[in-house]
């Protein structure tokens, strides 16, 4: 089942990197919107990852040891 999730995640991204260079070269308006939803996709993915390693740089960048994990 998860195998089957992964592939259709999988079909949407070449899809979408397929309409964005079929969109370059003057394809059809419905290509246009799908590559515009694609790239607006990876510009959310891009700032989210971003804030992520933000917050982990500041939360292990203040002098106290970071992880946490005590001598156990």
């Amino acid at each position: 089942m998860i195998a089957l999730v992964l592939l259709g995640i999988l079909a949407l991204v070449v899809g979408g990197c397929a309409c964005v260079v079929w969109a370059e070269r003057g394809g059809p308006r419905w290509a246009r919107v799908v590559a515009a939803a694609t790239l607006a996709a990876g510009e959310l993915l891009r700032s989210s990852g971003k804030n992520r390693s933000r917050g982990l740089n500041q939360s292990t960048g203040d002098g106290d040891g970071g992880g946490g994990g005590g001598g156990d």
